[in-house]
């Protein structure tokens, strides 16, 4: 059994092109796995699922009880890519690390070590991760950016009286870095040759890959049991393009095991919510990349209206709530009609980041009960006139005010929620 975290001193090392790249290695080898992100990620879940051809988790150890997270990981293979640098977590506190999460599952690691910049100073680094934490076990290398076969024996050398072994590495190649826009990654649906570039990457991370030492390395077994979820109705449409692709796995599984039955549709592509609907839920994305689509969908916005109209409860997070709104103004200062479902009018033409884990109290009978959310968006609020929706903390517990808004039925905030009832 193969379970196993890939982990970075810090974000921008290369694990995700790593971890990609293990993944299709697997995925050809025909060995089964659950790939899975750690933290609230929703960007490198869609690439490990193009790698992997399965559905990829988010693993989340700030939001999410323990027993959730082990029905999650499931009892079988497991490679878990971490999120920012091992030991970073949320607060002053760092809670809810990959660190913290490989405690949890009991997941060996294998640090990703981006050796453009170094050589010998490596066996500092990589033994200062590996002694940092008596929970966490560091059990090998896999070098990212090496510069030369010589650059590479110097790095060997310097970790060769370590005890920690080096399993793989890459060369040095600007044919290995992905697109990026403000939010992260240019997502998986938008790249046309993902599919070959990690085919490339794969190959050339297997010509060096101690593959038989990779697949040595296991955590404890995971015991799973049953955690029955309350859907929110019994159909549930939910948009889904390339605007609103920011939907969490786990919930919408929830949701199905529950016994609610799922239905999509595409804002974009003006297509109307699918009749009979008891919940709408608009999730995040870029509505802001697609605004003026957006105010065009005449049929999608008719929809939205009688829906509201009748009453239906509809849910909007972070880009979903600001379709809700009145109007959404774009980088360049052009203001584009949503639907007005919400007193609610958001601006990117000067960008600010909002970013971190939410503790969310409701203050309407939309939700009940605490709230485990993370909140991560670069808009501007010029107006919210309404009752808000959730009472906001930090992960700090500090108080951060009200956030989202209630009109009727029709609700919606910046937060993603990862967890609650």
């Amino acid at each position: 059994m193969t379970r196993v975290m890939i982990a970075a001193p810090s974000s921008g090392a290369g694990k995700t092109t790593v971890t990609l790249a293990l993944m299709r290695i697997l995925r050809r080898e025909g060995i089964p796995f659950q790939p899975a992100k750690s933290g609230p990620d929703y960007i490198d879940p869609r690439f490990h699922e193009v790698a992997a051809g399965c559905t990829s988790v988010n693993l989340d150890a700030w939001a999410m009880p323990l027993s959730q997270i082990k029905n999650l990981s499931g009892p079988g293979n497991l490679i878990v890519e971490g999120s920012m640098g091992l030991f970073d977590g949320a607060g002053l506190a760092g809670k809810g690390s990959a660190a913290d999460l490989a405690n949890m599952l009991s997941l060996p690691v294998i640090l990703v070590i981006d050796a453009a910049k170094t050589a010998h100073s490596v066996a500092a680094m990589v033994q200062g991760f590996a002694r940092f934490d008596p929970r966490v076990t560091v059990a090998a290398v896999i070098f990212n950016r090496v510069g030369s076969p010589r650059h590479l024996q110097m790095l060997q050398a310097a970790l060769s009286g370590s005890g920690i072994p080096v399993f793989a590495h890459l060369l040095s190649s600007e044919n290995y870095a992905l697109p990026e826009r403000h939010l992260g990654l240019v997502q998986a649906s938008e790249n046309r040759d993902l599919d070959g570039w990690i085919d490339r990457v794969a190959d050339a991370l297997s010509m060096s890959l101690d593959l038989p030492a990779l697949c040595a390395l296991t955590g404890e077994a995971v015991k799973t049991e049953f955690i029955p979820t309350q859907p929110p109705a019994q159909h549930i449409a939910i948009a889904r393009d390339l605007a609103f692709e920011f939907s969490y796995p786990h919930q919408l599984r929830g949701w199905q095991e529950a016994g609610a039955s799922l239905s999509f549709f595409s804002p974009l592509a003006d297509e109307a919510v699918p009749k009979d609907s008891g919940y709408i839920f608009l999730p995040g994305g870029y509505p802001e990349l697609h605004a003026p689509q957006l105010a065009a969908a005449q049929k999608f916005k008719a929809s939205m209206a009688r829906y509201a109209a009748t009453g239906s409860a509809i849910y909007g997070e972070c880009g979903g709530y600001m379709v809700l709104g009145r109007g959404l103004v774009d980088a360049k200062g052009g203001r584009h009609e949503m639907l007005g479902l919400l007193p609610l009018e958001t601006s990117f033409q000067t960008p600010k980041l909002h970013l971190g884990y939410r503790q969310l109290t409701p203050l309407s009978d939309h939700f009940t009960g605490a709230l485990g959310a993370h909140e991560f968006h670069y808009a501007t609020t010029l107006t919210a006139d309404g009752p808000p929706l959730f009472a906001a903390e930090d992960a700090d517990g500090a108080f951060l005010g009200n956030m989202g808004l209630h009109i009727g039925q029709t609700c919606g905030s910046f937060a993603h929620i990862i967890t609650g009832p």
